[in-house]
């Protein structure tokens, strides 16, 4: 909790009424300016505690008008009613006139963002622009001057747009941030994006007149005119996230315009605002989008821009303010969130604004808290936030105050305690008898400090102690000291200087001097525990002084923590432990945040480590405890929190209590006293084993803060006016009454009796519950009981509790248990307490998979009831947590569990709910629950039966069947026959409607509902009533309906109703078919109902030795379809041989194959010529795994099966049956003759064997493979794999011939012999002599073919030479057919006629005819050639075709068929 210490200005005799204030934006300067109507106008400047600064006063004959601080330099502009602009400097008490620009009176003065500029303005419409140096001094006349002929109201700079922080660029850059440096080096080698710092200030800015202008002048000082509204402008703001001109007038139209990039605006919205008339408003921008007025009215209204959104806050008269108080003045403080006005009452109203997790940002009212009024003289005009201290400056027309805010100072030692009420008033609490005193001093106290004995309290300048004696206050010393913080201990009182800590006496004597070196710094944090003191410096060093002899001596060298902990912006809190050997501190990072961890400096190991609250675990090395799973637990708990505050127990060394609140609540101008979720956690501190957690539970609610820690309790402030309902014990009784305190000299000056509530209160350590008052040595022993627990110690454990006999001690031990989750040391605990109840309960928990299940059956046996429902939902246990709240009456948790994370049990829930209510006497409750457990059709009758009107009415209500046939069966128990009718019709409860409607005799009524409806039931009830009438038809067409075919079939052969028999007993089960065949063949006269109805029974059997016997042949052809695999095989023959000699031979077909004569059914096939569909194939087909056949029989069936397939023309179904038979040659053989070139080529390619390769290949031959290269590769191929190098010289021969016959292409026949050859050389042939022929006529036409190739290549080097080879290559005998004589005689004759010797080539085409006469010369000479020839000789060429030629190539083809198959036929052969 926080206090405002209020300080009157010390202003001259001579100062006037104040009339203008204004604060510095960082600095602690206030600005005042006072009117006195003789002297004229004043301007003086005043410190944080309202100190008059002589060298800055200015003094004029006339009036102030405008005050404006610079925004970093401490330079003040003023503006005078005669148009004279002043510049002030502080402190100094520089000033400085302005060139005469004004006339008038000054209405402006503007400064931009960093104070490059200064706008001002006069009451004439002149405005100004001043350019000021980086000290603050104007630099020569003005830079712009505009006149705008009315008078200039309000001023306001545009943002300028983000840029680049260079200040964070440079901090990265040097910490090797390769980014920033590459944007600092980017001209350099051209990597990163160029480094856009953007202007350092926003130069645009824009001014109103009060003709309702508003005026834009940018960046080179041009003006032009933006908007106009209705009166004069009052306020002018800038919108950042809409980018929008806002516009108030001084009758609050609020107008918001967005603004255009050539300059005009448009109007996005225009709005009156609500204000008290005649009445000037006080108007508040702020950055978060609120626009705030004060209108003299009892309420202060808001405007949410960004949200759209608008409300008011109120004073509150509980708090402390009047009826008809009115708020004159307001300012609001960004950096604490606190909006503050001034009220005619002299009050300051405070409104905080409190941020909570889970609170609605939607309900923005709800997040402004009233705070109590601070108070002081007069009728507050004006109210000023201002300086980085947050000071607020009130003016009360007869003076002004300066509010500053200060953290109630509390303080505990040796069981007494000191809490701040009011900045002079403290409330101290002798906790050992209970008793409370007011101390009231005559200063504003800062800081308390307290021992058994005395009472210290100090305000920065002066130091006063107090003696307690007799329950009364004595002061016993006082002198001034300018020290800001303070310890005791016993007698001596601890003062920090510079560089030194001062040991005085209560009177202020100086007695020793501990000094700190420059490097060691200015101490600042002082802190006592039993005889050891801490001292914290300004460069993070500590320091620990041992206390317990006459003077105060080094306990260990100052600690220089900088080194030890990252990003240390500076200590906020150091404390020592009563042994003086740990030291816990709390810091604040560079950023200003604090940090999330507490440090530790283990003073004998000199060793720093840490715990961090935000992850919940501590340093690497610090603890290190046995149970995995409680170290888990305890992250969990802590993890994303802040510590805010930090004790040690001020007897034992080792227990540490840390208060921490959640990471978003963390801010340190946030008091914990308006947060939620604070937590109070208590750690076992010791050098061998590190930091381990012994508690963790929340702040009670009615708690202010944590104080202290003193085994057994833990100490907390209370907030004023709350009443803390937690389990705290006040730390005296109500009925105590304080002791009158006394000053010295008698004088009841500084002192008084107590008035207040209790400000201090106690609870007692979860160890420690019900043991509050034990004596010292169960104290320690249960210290060490919980320690040696939490380390898993067991045998010191117990060591330690061995002599102790109370039962409630053994009882708090067992509740340890539960917190470490010890079931072992638990159970030893529940033995010596002697209670079985709750050690049955543990060991059949037992049963339970979880650890924390088993827990928390021990938690609620010992009526720990929060920690059992914490590790049930630690363990998410939910049904165990669901029938928890159950058992404990917290019936909206158990259904809120069940709802959420328990819906296997959320109908019992409802159920178990609506019992308790309906127990409770809560029905209409009850009722809802019972509806949706869906139990409601039989608990809400049950429930209301005594209620027969209010039953009635929810039946109707309802609209259930369920229920409306309940209520028809109560009614019908009345005998109300009528209305049982009607709710049994509502119901569609047709057999009860029968039923009834049989009763009362009107069996006609119930035939027209049993009919039109077709119920079962209600058919059957009245069957078996027309049956009792001896109505047998109605009867019989009565169970008909309602399937009851066996009383039907009865009462049919009981009266001898045949025709209707067979058709119910075809409608019946197989047992009443026999029964009805039966009856049917022994009368004789209907033999054909019975084979129908055996055969429908499953009786085949019988159905056809019926039918034979009774030559009822259409009943067999019926009865023969059903037959199958599974029938009586001899009984299967007969009915095939009956269809054989019906000729109906594919069902004899099928009865064969059924009765697994195979071999029968397929010569039956053979004879009658029956087609083998595939179908029929597949069923002839035995499997490999069947027994019916052996394989070699089996194989033997495939292929017969085949044989007919193949007779039958169906190749492919061959191809499968062969295949199947493993015989692939005929499988093959079948595949060619299909001619289904894709499918030999895959059963080729699947097949593997020579000899079907060859058959492949031999077959692609037959084919144009001349055109279709595929094909021709696959011939390769397959005479390849197929071995048969023979047939593939053959087909290569074919190759070669028909690239001459066809292309004239020798070099590829040449190619394709010599492949030829080679497969020639690599055959085995049965006759040597014969291929050894073979190879020299191969070799013999390569080599004439070589040489006709080598022709045409050198005819193009030496024609003569070429030419001259040619000849003689015809020379050569049977050049023929291995080279064309045309070919050659063509090559001479185009030679010849290239050279112009038609003669000759006329010559050579003469031999050609002689050799060839039938031969058509233009296949082998060009027809140029020809008709050059022609024209040459003059002769017309003859054309003609060789004898034999075309004949030639046809029995070649012949030929090659013939030898290739041969060759075949040969290598089968083989």
């Amino acid at each position: 909790m926080a206090v405002y210490f209020d300080h009157r200005i010390d202003a001259p005799e001579s100062s006037g009424v104040p009339s203008q204030v204004a604060w510095h934006s960082t600095h602690p300067v206030l600005a005042v300016a006072s009117n006195h109507p003789s002297t004229g106008g004043k301007i003086d400047l005043y410190l944080q505690q309202g100190e008059f600064v002589e060298s800055c006063h200015v003094e004029r004959p006339h009036q102030p008008t405008v005050l404006r601080w610079h925004p970093v330099k401490p330079v003040l502009a003023l503006g005078w009613e005669n148009g004279e602009v002043l510049l002030l400097t502080h402190p100094t008490g520089e000033q400085t006139v302005l060139p005469s620009t004004h006339t008038a009176c000054i209405t402006l003065l503007e400064w931009s963002s960093s104070g490059s500029r200064l706008v001002t303005g006069d009451q004439m419409g002149v405005l100004a622009v001043w350019k000021l140096d980086a000290r603050g001094r104007v630099q020569g006349n003005h830079l712009v001057k505009h006149e705008y002929n009315k008078s200039i109201t309000c001023c306001i700079f545009r943002p300028a747009l983000p840029g680049q922080d260079v200040a964070m660029l440079a901090r990265a850059a040097v910490s090797g941030d390769e980014s920033a440096l590459d944007m600092f080096n980017w001209r350099k080698d051209e990597r990163g994006a160029p480094l856009k710092m953007g202007p350092q200030e926003g130069l645009v800015f824009y001014v109103s007149t009060a003709d309702g202008k508003v005026h834009g002048v940018d960046e080179r000082g041009k003006s032009g005119t933006l908007l106009s509204v209705d009166g004069p402008i009052q306020k002018l703001f800038y919108l950042r996230k809409r980018e929008a001109l806002g516009v108030v007038t001084e009758t609050l139209m609020l107008s918001q315009y967005t603004l255009g990039p050539e300059g005009g605006a448009q109007e996005l919205m225009k709005v009156k605002l609500s204000s008290k008339s005649g009445q000037c408003a006080d108007i508040v921008w702020t950055d978060n989008g609120l626009l705030i007025t004060a209108t003299g009215e009892q309420v202060m209204r808001l405007w949410d821009l960004e949200r759209d959104d608008n409300y008011v806050l109120s004073l509150d008269e509980t708090l402390g303010f009047e009826r008809g108080e009115m708020i004159n003045c307001v300012s609001y403080c960004p950096g604490k969130e606190i909006l503050a006005a001034g009220t005619s009452r002299g009050h300051i109203a405070m409104w905080k604004m409190v941020v909570q997790p889970s609170s609605n940002r939607a309900d923005t009212k709800a997040q402004w808290k009233l705070q109590t009024p601070t108070e002081i003289d007069g009728n507050v005009t004006q109210i000023q936030w201002g300086s980085s201290l947050n000071l607020l400056a009130a003016n009360s027309l007869t003076t002004v105050t300066i509010l500053s805010e200060h953290v109630m100072s509390a303080h505990f030692g040796q069981q007494v305690a000191a809490v701040q009420l009011t900045p002079s008033q403290l409330n101290i609490s002798l906790l050992g008898t209970g008793e409370q005193l007011t101390l009231r001093s005559d200063m504003h106290v800062k800081g308390v400090s307290v021992t058994q004995d005395t009472v210290t309290v100090w305000s920065g300048k002066q130091v006063t102690v107090y003696e307690l004696a007799s329950k009364a206050l004595r002061n016993t010393g006082s002198f001034q000291c300018e020290s800001q913080v303070l310890a005791m201990n016993g007698e001596n009182i601890y003062t920090v200087e510079p560089n030194r800590v001062q040991v005085r006496t209560p009177q202020g004597t100086v007695k020793q001097l501990l000094v700190f070196s420059e490097a060691e710094g200015n101490p600042f944090l002082l802190s006592v525990c039993q005889a050891y003191l801490v001292v914290g410096t300004d460069t993070a060093h500590i320091k620990v002084f041992d206390l317990t002899r006459r003077e105060a001596k080094a306990h260990c060298n100052a600690k220089s923590l900088a080194d030890q902990i990252s990003n240390l912006g500076a200590l906020r809190s150091v404390k020592c432990n009563a042994n003086g050997n740990q030291v816990s501190i709390l810091i604040t990072q560079v950023n200003g945040r604090p940090d999330h961890k507490v440090y530790f400096y283990d003073v004998e190991m000199d060793t720093v480590t840490h715990f961090d609250f935000f992850t919940g675990r501590p340093a690497s090395g610090i603890s290190q405890p046995e149970d995995g799973e409680r170290q888990h637990t305890q992250a969990l708990e802590l993890n994303g929190c802040c510590p805010v505050s930090h004790f040690w127990d001020e007897s034992e060394p080792r227990l540490f209590v840390v208060e921490t609140v959640p990471v978003s609540c963390e801010s340190i101008s946030t008091s914990p006293s308006d947060m939620v979720d604070v937590s109070v956690v208590t750690f076992f501190c010791t050098q061998e084993h590190g930091l381990l957690l012994q508690d963790c539970y929340p702040k009670p609610a009615g708690q202010q803060a944590l104080l202290a820690l003193d085994v057994p309790y833990y100490y907390f402030t209370c907030k004023p006016g709350e009443t803390d309902l937690g389990p705290v014990e006040v730390s005296a009784p109500a009925s105590s009454s304080p002791a009158q305190a006394l000053a010295s000299g008698g004088s009841p000056a500084a002192a008084a009796p107590s008035q207040n509530t209790h400000m201090v209160s106690r609870r007692a350590l979860r160890d420690f519950v019900g043991l509050e008052n034990c004596e010292k040595a169960t104290r320690d022993a249960m210290l060490n009981f919980s320690f040696y627990l939490t380390i898993g110690d067991m045998d010191e454990a117990f060591k330690s509790i061995k002599l102790i006999k109370s039962e409630a001690v053994w009882e708090n031990m067992a509740r340890m248990c539960v917190k470490n989750r010890r079931l072992d040391v638990a159970r030893v605990c529940l033995g010596n307490m002697g209670n079985a109840r709750v050690a049955r309960s543990l060991r059949e928990a037992q049963a339970e998979p979880e650890l924390e299940a088993q827990v928390a059956v021990l938690a609620m046996q010992l009526g720990m009831l929060d920690d059992a429902e914490k590790l049930y939902k630690s363990c998410q246990r939910y049904d165990l947590l669901n029938k928890f709240y159950q058992a404990s009456g917290q019936w909206p948790q158990a259904v809120e569990t069940a709802e959420n994370h328990d819906r296997i049990h959320l109908r019992t829930t409802y159920y178990n709910y609506a019992k308790h209510l309906e127990s409770m006497g809560d029905k209409s409750l009850a009722l809802t629950f019972y509806e949706k457990s869906d139990t409601h059709r039989f608990e809400v009758p049950r429930m209301l039966q005594e209620d027969a009107l209010s039953l009635e009415i929810y039946v109707n209500k309802m609209k259930d069947k369920n229920v409306y046939k309940w209520w028809a069966q109560y009614l019908e128990s009345q005998s109300d026959m009528t209305s049982a009718l009607r709710y049994y019709e509502s119901a569609q409860d047709y057999l009860s409607l029968v039923r009834v409607h049989c009763y009362v005799g009107n069996i006609q009524k119930a035939s027209e509902i049993a009919n039109d409806t077709g119920n079962r039931a209600a058919s059957y009830h009245l069957a078996r009533q027309y049956e009792g009438h001896d109505e047998i038809r109605q009867a019989v067409h009565f169970y008909t309906r309602a399937q009851a075919y066996n009383n039907a079939i009865r009462l049919c052969k009981e009266n001898g109703l045949d025709d209707q028999l067979m058709n119910l007993a075809l409608l019946s089960n197989p047992e009443d078919m026999m029964e009805a065949a039966c009856y049917y063949e022994e009368k004789g006269d209907h033999m054909d109902r019975a084979v129908a109805l055996y055969h429908k029974a499953g009786h085949v059997s019988k159905a056809l030795e019926l039918a034979f016997a009774t030559e009822q042949f259409s009943a067999l052809q019926f009865i023969a379809e059903d037959l199958n695999e599974n029938s009586d095989p001899a009984l299967l023959a007969r009915c095939s041989d009956f269809f054989i000699k019906h000729d109906q031979y594919m069902k004899a077909v099928e009865l064969l194959l059924a009765a697994k004569k195979y071999h029968e059914a397929l010569q039956l096939c053979v004879d009658q010529n029956l087609t083998i569909t595939e179908e029929l194939a597949e069923n002839m087909t035995v499997t490999k795994e069947s027994k019916d056949l052996s394989e070699d029989a089996r194989k033997d069936l495939l292929e017969r099966i085949a044989d007919c397939c193949m007779r039958q023309g169906n190749y492919h179904l061959a191809t499968k049956k062969y295949t199947q038979a493993g015989n692939k040659l005929k499988a093959m053989r079948a595949l060619l003759k299909s001619g289904d070139t894709e499918k030999i080529m895959f059963f080729a390619g699947v097949s593997r064997q020579k000899e079907i390769y060859i058959m492949a290949a031999n077959y692609l031959q037959s084919l144009d493979w001349r055109k279709n290269p595929d094909i021709m590769k696959n011939i390769i191929g397959y005479y390849t794999k197929g071995r048969a190098p023979e047939l593939l010289a053959g087909f290569y021969e074919a190759c070669a011939q028909v690239e001459i016959d066809d292309y004239q292409n020798y070099e590829k026949a040449l190619g394709a012999l010599t492949e030829a050859y080679k497969c020639f050389s690599k055959a085995k042939g049965r006759n040597p002599g014969e291929q050894e022929a073979r190879m020299v006529d191969l070799q013999h036409k390569i080599t004439l073919i070589k040489k006709f190739v080598q022709v045409r290549r050198l005819y193009e080097e030496d024609p003569g030479e070429a030419v001259r080879l040619c000849e003689a290559l015809l020379e050569e005998a049977e050049l023929d057919p291995a080279v064309r004589i045309g070919d050659a005689y063509g090559f001479l004759v185009e030679h010849h006629c290239q050279q112009g010797s038609f003669q000759v080539a006329y010559r050579k085409l003469e031999e050609l005819q002689k050799l060839l006469p039938s031969l058509d010369v233009s296949f082998y000479v060009t027809q140029a050639s020809l008709d050059g020839l022609q024209r040459a000789v003059g002769l017309p060429m003859g054309r003609g075709h060789l004898p034999g030629r075309a004949d030639r190539r046809d029995s070649g083809g012949e030929e090659d068929e013939v030898e290739e198959d041969e060759a075949l036929e040969s290598h089968q052969g083989n």
